[in-house]
């Protein structure tokens, strides 16, 4: 009966020894509670102690966390809409207000933040056109809704916004296919100007062409007259330097060079008076 007894007393001291202690990770933020409320807070990490039974402890993920918000379609300045893909992430600052806010539960704190994200997003979105929220103020536009996320969700719930983005952007399914039609006629309409512009440049081009090609062939043939004309010039001044030095013998040379022309085939019949001047090269006393 004794060891029973030393049995079960041993034993209740383990179990209320176990209850008294407890550990806080170094990842780790916790709180105390007496029958619900808040006794102790912003627990620092380490081993501590508890009244078993009385006294319970919360702990929370003291990490940086990211919540993804679903994608929300937001409209920009001049009405156009987008689909969104954002996330946050945050991390508790305040265990207390976190604890009094959410009942220490993330998911619902996740829940709260994302729809604070959303709506910031939503007003940021309107006061932009589709030019400053896809590239030109994208990053300022982050960092202006993360500031004015943390003066409200510090003092509502006790955490801390470390950063706001915007994974993706994307036009809405009932608007994709007119915009992929009205960005196609427009690079039509590019096409064909670039086209038309081309022809008449290819136009141009021709008509230049053959101007250069009809002065050439008229420059080409005056030339061309201008040679002929010097070497038959020169020519006939040969000719008539030989002649005058002998009249007789340049007259005897064109007979024999016309005879020859004229009798080189035997086929060529030709009637003509003996006695003319074309045949006195021929007679015998009239030959050199």
């Amino acid at each position: 009966m004794k060891n029973f007894v030393a049995g079960a007393v041993l034993f209740l001291i383990v179990v209320v020894g176990a209850n008294s202690v407890f550990v806080v990770k170094e990842t780790e933020r916790a709180v105390m509670l007496q029958f619900g409320n808040i006794v102790d807070t912003d627990i620092p990490p380490g081993l501590h102690f508890k009244v078993p039974y009385v006294n319970s402890v919360r702990k929370f993920d003291a990490r940086i966390l990211t919540v993804d918000a679903t994608p929300q379609r937001y409209l920009t300045l001049e009405q156009k809409a987008l689909l969104v893909d954002s996330y946050a992430m945050w991390r508790i600052t305040d265990v207390e207000r976190f604890y009094t806010a959410t009942s220490g539960d993330e998911s619902r704190a996740n829940a709260l933040l994302a729809q604070r994200v959303n709506d910031g997003l939503r007003n940021k979105f309107g006061e932009r056109d589709l030019q400053e929220v896809v590239s030109g103020q994208r990053d300022a536009l982050m960092n202006e809704l993360t500031t004015e996320l943390n003066t409200y969700v510090a003092n509502e719930y006790g955490i801390e916004v470390i950063d706001v983005r915007v994974k993706r952007i994307d036009l809405p399914d009932d608007v994709r296919s007119s915009v992929y039609e009205r960005m196609t006629s427009e690079r039509q309409r590019e096409a064909q100007q670039l086209r038309s512009r081309g022809n008449e440049l290819a136009i141009g081009i021709e008509a230049d062409a053959d101007r250069q090609e009809a002065v050439l062939l008229v420059e080409a043939y005056r030339d061309s007259e201008r040679i002929r004309g010097d070497g038959d010039a020169t020519a006939a001044a040969i000719y008539s330097a030989a002649y005058t030095q002998d009249p007789e013998f340049y007259s005897f040379t064109r007979s024999l060079n016309s005879y020859r022309d004229t009798f080189s085939s035997k086929s060529d019949v030709m009637l003509l008076d003996p006695e003319s001047d074309y045949f006195k090269y021929l007679r015998s006393d009239e030959a050199l």
